[in-house]
């Protein structure tokens, strides 16, 4: 053992080491690049062979990443990409970087998780490091994908070696890049831990070791219910302040005064991205199995939940005031259909839930979001694949008779938008307040 774990940790402290990461996405394209620069010689992995067509050519499938920095790794000699999974077994260290989606009942879905389990261990060889880093319940790395692995007759710890680090992305934060936010990382064994902790100590600033794959796997889910929770409080108290005639910006920003003992967050229109709508529905289901209701994290979830229809509600209320017409003489405007602004993401963005609503009224609907210049395929609103974003001028600001600001990216010309629009209902807060304008 200790020669294959030895040989292991020299190719990693030299920068001889060869990773692979499997997952081309908004963690593992991240991580992949993060490593190309440090040094290491990094082979991603990708089921979409467009996608791979286009990383070769210094192409990047992210808007936030840009093809400056595919380019700049491809020229380096360090990143390639490669839709043969044959080739994982000339790596060293592999990252599992693969989506974990709920399934049609809220359930964990980690089909994705385990095809991939199973692609690896078709090439797995002594001496290999595997680290997870998909958002999963407690216990995955140890009762999903290492019984996967050890199907083989490697075994973990002796063999190979299996760890858990949570990816921390943020895609389109400028400050934490992910060489800059901290990494946890949990092993199957502490000579798992340790030579993930020295695999990723090459390229991030800091590096957390944790005491199991367990803690590891937990935290990731606390950092995101805890979010969820705090949104979710904030979202209620919107429908409590709006209801007396306040504004809860500017509650929250009057209470943020106070340094210690409060952390000020932002209601909006509903959740999304991939984590903090999807994560805390992981550790529901891991409660539930072991005996225990999680009443407070299932609440926060029904409240969010809950944010698309009220903001509708909000909207007609507005329109019918201004105009004296329902929703279903109306024709609105969706800025924005991105989870969050900045980025191209539209994964379990709250936009979809609202048009989908809207148009369920009879309105009709369009959208301009700078960064996303058609909808693309999603699971649950398939209708709306297709649907350009329109331009935004005042031609266009003029054609419909309410603005709803869903996702407040800095790119959208707000001053334009304050001017020419009829209506504007604002659930970001972006606008000055102004006789065209409603909070929702």
């Amino acid at each position: 053992m200790d020669n294959v774990a030895d040989r292991l940790a020299e190719r990693i402290r030299t920068g001889t080491a060869r990773f692979g990461v499997i997952g081309l996405g908004y963690v593992g394209l991240p991580l992949a690049l993060a490593a190309a620069r440090s040094g290491l010689e990094v082979t991603g992995f990708d089921i979409d062979a467009p996608k791979v067509a286009g990383l070769e050519a210094g192409r990047s499938p992210l808007a936030h990443i840009g093809d400056a920095a595919v380019a700049a790794a491809r020229a380096s000699g360090r990143f390639s990409a490669t839709a043969d999974f044959a080739r994982l077994a000339e790596v060293d260290a592999i990252a599992i970087c693969v989506p974990t989606p709920l399934g049609r009942h809220r359930e964990p879905d980690l089909s994705f998780v385990e095809a991939t389990a199973r692609q690896i261990a078709t090439t797995l060889r002594a001496g290999q490091l595997v680290v997870v880093e998909s958002t999963t319940w407690p216990g995955t790395t140890r009762e999903v994908v290492k019984p996967i692995l050890e199907a083989t007759g490697l075994r973990s710890g002796t063999d190979f070696f299996l760890a858990y680090s949570p990816e921390r992305e943020d895609p389109g934060n400028r400050d934490f890049s992910t060489a800059r936010i901290p990494k946890l990382v949990g092993g199957d064994g502490e000579r798992a831990r340790d030579l993930a902790a020295a695999l990723y100590g090459r390229f991030v600033e800091t590096v957390v070791p944790v005491e199991s794959c367990e803690v590891a796997e937990a935290a990731k889910l606390t950092e995101n219910i805890f979010r969820a929770v705090n949104i979710a409080l904030v979202n209620e108290l919107k429908l409590v302040f709006s209801a007396m005639g306040i504004d809860v910006h500017r509650v929250i920003d009057a209470a943020a005064t106070k340094p210690f003992g409060f952390m000020p967050f932002r209601p909006g229109p509903g959740l999304g991205g991939h984590c903090i709508p999807i994560d805390p529905f992981y550790l529901t289901w891991k409660a539930h199995e072991v005996g225990v209701h999680t009443r407070f994290i299932e609440l926060a979830g029904e409240i969010n939940t809950a944010m698309p229809r009220w903001v509708v509600e909000r909207l007609a209320e507005a329109v019918d005031r201004r105009f004296g017409k329902g929703l279903s003489a109306s024709r609105i405007l969706l800025l924005g259909v991105a989870y969050k602004k900045n980025v191209d993401d539209v994964r379990e963005s709250p936009a979809f839930a609202i048009w989908e609503l809207l148009e369920a009224r009879g309105a009709e609907v369009a959208f301009h979001d700078p960064h996303v210049t058609v909808i693309p395929p999603t699971r649950e609103h398939a209708a709306l694949a297709g649907r350009r974003s329109l331009p935004l001028d005042a031609a266009t600001l003029e054609r419909f008779d309410a603005v709803l600001v869903v996702t407040d990216h800095d790119a959208i010309d707000w001053r334009l938008v304050a001017e020419r629009a009829r209506l504007v209902v604002d659930t970001r807060d972006r606008l000055p307040p102004g006789p065209n304008r409603v909070a929702a």
